[in-house]
């Protein structure tokens, strides 16, 4: 059998040699062209090179930031002796039409009314020169620097506030006979309203200079109607209508006291007591002549001491009202003491003094702050006043508690 594949070493021998010659030619003819391209190549990017060369000798690389080309950096820095270098654009020059502004943060002046009375009550007049140089005021327990003091001269503007229910008719009635006596103590250029009160405030009589016109406001309470005495309503309501108003202002309360069922809580009417500014208030109350006629007609009623309690609550919590704003308290026990009393509120408010000064405290931040106000002496001791015959004159500084301070965004 024959095989596949024969072999014929003679034939072989010459095979192999052809085919060897064969490839060798390929191979050079491929190494000569490719030579001849890459001289070829070389010769054209040369050509350009120069070519560019000649029309742009100078030229700078690109400013630092930007791409340099296809191949070239991200960023090429910039020369610091490059000839090409711009000067920096000059600064605006400033405009004479545009005003310069500074901050200024203002601090407020604060006004404290202050009198001077003797030990009986009575109104107690100083010398100018004795009230300037010698009234001392502290805040938080900080001396203050006094600015003015006089003693005031501005017309009067009082509010009168009167209580009219059914559960003391007989003392109200003649409480109101004595608010004539406050009445015909006013001046021409006095401003009184008349404002009565039971469970709700009612305006009598508006700002008026005409005395015959309170009369006749006064004249109109003839018979209570309703038993409630809502006095912290009434309070709150005419306060906040007295805050509109201008300048200083008085508010003269005749009432027990009492509070039945107002809306406002006694917290929050104390609050708005300490936030009006520029209101003095004067309180009547009628609790001890009531506990008086009471004791006498109910003294063993195991029901009276509670009753006697609420009274003598009533009679604290006004004479809170008027501490706090440098007023007075008054608490006639008979009623032929009205007259006297309505009288001495009329003298009040005309023997006071006005102090400013400006506060070392700037913060605007509306806190309440405590007053002290005193005379003192060249010693920094109380001042020492004596009387026609050279004795000493037992005398009481009254002024406001304290006052709020403003907020930001008042």
């Amino acid at each position: 059998m024959k095989p596949f594949v024969t072999y014929n070493f003679k034939g072989t021998s010459r095979c192999r040699t052809r085919v060897f010659c064969e490839y060798l030619v390929i191979a050079i003819v491929v190494c000569l062209s490719l030579s001849l391209c890459g001289w070829a190549q070389s010769s054209d990017q040369s050509s350009s090179s120069q070519s560019q060369a000649s029309q742009k000798p100078d030229q700078t690389p690109p400013e630092a930031g930007g791409p340099g080309g296809e191949v070239g950096p991200m960023a090429v820095p910039k020369k610091a002796d490059s000839a090409d270098d711009t000067p920096p654009p000059p600064k605006p020059k400033k405009q004479p039409d545009i005003p310069e502004y500074s901050l200024h943060v203002e601090v407020p002046v604060v006004t404290v009314d202050a009198r001077v009375v003797m030990k009986d009550g009575r109104p107690l007049a100083l010398p100018p020169n004795v009230a300037k140089d010698h009234f001392k005021i502290w805040e938080d327990g900080v001396p203050q620097k006094i600015q003015t003091v006089t003693q005031s001269e501005a017309p009067i503007t009082a509010v009168l506030l009167v209580e009219f229910a059914a559960t003391n008719y007989n003392f109200m009635y003649d409480a109101m006979n004595a608010s004539y006596m406050f009445a015909a103590n006013l001046k021409p250029i006095d401003w009184v309203a008349v404002i009565q009160f039971d469970m709700k405030s009612h305006i009598l009589v508006d700002f008026t200079q005409d005395k015959q016109a309170i009369f006749g406001a006064l004249n109109t309470l003839r018979i209570p109607t309703f038993s409630e005495t809502n006095l912290w309503d009434a309070m709150y309501d005419t306060l906040d209508r007295l805050d509109r108003i201008q300048g200083h202002k008085e508010l003269v309360i005749v009432a027990s006291g009492r509070d039945t069922m107002s809306h406002m809580t006694f917290d929050k009417i104390l609050k708005k007591v300490k936030s009006t500014p520029n209101v003095t208030i004067y309180t009547i109350t009628t609790g001890e002549a009531m506990r008086i006629m009471a004791e006498a007609r109910y003294g063993n009623n195991p029901n009276f001491g509670a009753a006697n309690m609420e009274y003598i609550m009533a009679d604290n919590q006004m004479k809170t009202f008027a501490q706090l704003t440098g007023g007075h308290w008054y608490a006639p026990r008979f009623m032929g003491e009205l007259p006297a009393d309505f009288k001495e509120i009329a003298q009040s408010i005309r023997n006071q003094y006005t102090i400013t000064y400006q506060s070392s405290n700037p913060k605007q931040d509306g806190t309440y702050r405590k007053l002290r106000v005193e005379l003192v002496g060249p010693d920094d001791k109380p001042l020492t006043i004596k009387d026609e015959k050279n004795h000493d004159l037992k005398y009481q500084i009254i002024a406001r508690d304290g006052y709020t301070a403003q907020h930001e965004v008042d």
